[in-house]
């Protein structure tokens, strides 16, 4: 399943949370499913034990930007961590290089941070890395490029991020950078989410 190009409030709203990697947009002047019936389902509508496990997986994918493929990739991997599986899920996803990327306020979302990855803006220990799921680790420090940090949508991004950087990266502002001081955990997942439905989801599937 390729990545959603679609309407990113639409889906925001189905889901009845705000994903901060994927709009900038709020559902707070409407907190309810898209569509005709939308206020009214909400009334009405009961989820089944599928249907939540199903929710919770889709916020983490739409929020992270990673194909279904993907996401099956690393709930593998978190599996093969002797912890819980749900929170090594959730420190994957927050290494992702274009996560790190927009958790420093290099752009506005996780898709627009994605795009500076893939165009060769990005630095990792001075060296420029074009592999959006690459992981960062401990001690690495994500940068831009010298021409990079002058994009208007980077230095309106920086000087008023999305989000509030997170505790487990340093910022060097006048030097455009961010060091991974400590690994990230699931309280660093920027919106309500119960891992452990994404895991039974999963545990049913792979």
């Amino acid at each position: 399943m390729s990545r959603y190009t679609g309407p990113r409030l639409k889906v925001m709203r189905a889901l009845g949370v705000d994903l901060p990697g994927l709009s900038r947009k709020t559902i707070a002047d409407r907190p309810y499913p898209p569509g005709q019936h939308g206020q009214q389902s909400q009334r009405q509508q009961r989820k089944s034990g599928y249907g939540l496990q199903l929710q919770e997986k889709q916020k983490l994918r739409f929020n992270y930007g990673v194909t279904e493929r993907q996401m099956r990739r690393l709930v593998l991997d978190a599996r093969r961590d002797r912890g819980s599986t749900g929170a090594k899920l959730a420190e994957l996803l927050e290494r992702r290089l274009d996560n790190v990327a927009f958790r420093a306020g290099f752009a506005p979302t996780v898709m627009a941070a994605r795009q500076l990855v893939n165009h060769s803006h990005v630095t990792v220990n001075g060296r420029i890395v074009n592999i959006p799921s690459f992981r960062v680790r401990v001690g690495d420090v994500i940068g831009l490029r010298q021409k990079s940090r002058e994009l208007l949508i980077v230095k309106s991004s920086f000087e008023a991020p999305a989000l509030s950087r997170p505790e487990w990266l340093a910022t060097d502002e006048p030097n455009f950078t961010v060091t991974v001081s400590h690994l990230p955990d699931v309280a660093d997942v920027p919106f309500p989410i119960e891992m452990q439905l994404v895991v039974e989801y999963y545990s049913q599937r792979i």
